[in-house]
């Protein structure tokens, strides 16, 4: 079984049919729990806990997202790994690749495809842009780029990412990804499970 992130379904979905792996259980849990990390690592242990005796292997499609090492320790509890880095942009893009990017500007905004399919959930409505849009300067103001970390970039994804680039007033830059170390690391962990 793997428990993962909401933002990182559609993703998910993809790999496993294109790899072929019917014998794989994926649940998600709300991709808004982004807004609140603090609660990521008890509803990965609550739905761990759950599932623990129905699954003879179970691993969690999170990075750490913010719990500051907390989910870490869930983790440990339970026995169970997760996906490699600090969050999806690290896995997205590569450690050494991301690494490269945020040190030729670490004042980047990131997007990946759920990003930008719901930019104005996730960005403009949580922070309140809309009803304050003098609150984009405060928000944004020390960013300078934004990277889109395409996974499965189509016309219509690139053109919002590039929409969302200039409602935030930044340069806006592109590098496709594919699934990045998210699929190696699963096609790892998943190749186990069949044996």
């Amino acid at each position: 079984m793997l428990l993962a992130c909401g933002a990182l379904a559609k993703e998910l979905d993809a790999l496993k049919r294109l790899n072929g792996w019917d014998h794989l259980t994926v649940r998600c849990l709300p991709a808004e729990l982004h807004h609140t990390p603090d609660e990521i690592p008890p509803a990965v242990d609550e739905e761990l806990s759950r599932c623990r005796n129905d699954y003879e292997h179970m691993f969690v499609a999170y990075a750490d997202c913010g719990t500051g090492g907390r989910l870490d320790k869930v983790l440990e509890k339970h026995g169970v790994e997760r996906l490699p880095g600090v969050h999806c942009y690290e896995f997205f893009a590569g450690t050494e690749a991301f690494a490269t990017l945020s040190d030729e500007e670490p004042g980047t905004f990131y997007l990946t495809d759920f990003l930008v399919r719901h930019f104005d959930r996730f960005v403009v409505d949580a922070l309140g842009l809309e009803r304050h849009p003098d609150l984009r300067s405060a928000y944004f103001g020390n960013y300078r780029r934004c990277v889109y970390l395409a996974q499965a970039p189509t016309p219509e994804l690139i053109e919002k990412a590039q929409e969302c680039a200039a409602y935030l007033g930044l340069e806006y830059i592109e590098r496709n990804t594919g699934y990045g170390e998210m699929e190696h690391v699963l096609k790892q962990r998943v190749a186990t499970w069949r044996n």
